[in-house]
């Protein structure tokens, strides 16, 4: 007939898939199908394990549901989670800000350059990266995202539950962040001071990202490093 295609099997079976993903997946329905009612909602599944905040006796517990809780500050669909490391009972534990985009690559919460350098500090005060528990204020890495007050809050009552498990003998808060958090006041007028934070020796400085960006500010770093050893009166 003029004016008629004929239709390939090719074409066919192209016309049926797209039907079967339309939601025509019978030829005739033994009932009329309403193709314009809105979708029926469906039950709201189990909520995850352990995503209520527990009251952690260990620091075990502790790592567990940090691992595993869906309503830790930050948390989100689009964030990734970085986790602490290193030993209970640690000689120094390092406290810094959230994850970046180097931290997430290597899996830890202080990764890439910044890492190397960590050890290095550590190395020009006696102490050896197996000897420090490393942890960040929060540990998600999430793109975009800016931490409110309260989840800062939040994040504080949990770095200091924390300190408190790790039980280190000193303690080293990286970046602006956790100074915020834990001494409300930023780095700058956190620095140059002896704090004591769940009982432990505190100083602020600098977290090793910046100190690769600005190796001007080393000099300051190292002054800290220096405070955080002297002997405690």
């Amino acid at each position: 007939m003029d004016g008629e295609r004929e239709v390939s099997t090719s074409d066919l079976a192209g016309l049926l898939e797209w039907w079967v993903e339309s939601g025509v997946d019978v030829a005739v329905g033994e009932t009329p199908r309403n193709w314009l009612r809105p979708p029926v909602a469906r039950a709201a599944t189990e909520p995850a394990a352990n995503v209520a905040e527990p009251s952690p006796e260990t620091l075990a517990e502790l790592r567990d549901w940090l691992a595993s809780s869906v309503q830790l500050p930050l948390a989100s669909t689009a964030a990734s989670r970085i986790l602490p490391h290193g030993p209970e009972n640690a000689t120094v534990m390092l406290l810094s800000d959230s994850p970046a985009l180097e931290d997430l690559a290597a899996g830890q919460p202080i990764g890439g350059e910044a890492w190397a350098l960590t050890a290095r500090m550590l190395s020009a005060i006696g102490l050896s990266v197996d000897e420090a528990y490393s942890a960040s204020l929060s540990c998600f890495h999430a793109p975009g995202a800016r931490m409110s007050e309260e989840e800062r809050l939040a994040c504080a009552d949990i770095a200091r539950r924390h300190i408190a498990l790790v039980r280190p003998k000193r303690l080293i808060l990286f970046g602006d962040g956790p100074c915020k958090a834990l001494f409300g006041k930023p780095l700058a007028q956190a620095r140059g001071h002896v704090e004591k934070i769940a009982g432990v020796r505190t100083v602020a400085t600098f977290h090793p990202r910046w100190l690769l960006q600005r190796p001007s500010d080393k000099a300051r770093a190292w002054a800290d490093l220096l405070l955080l050893m002297e002997d405690e009166v």
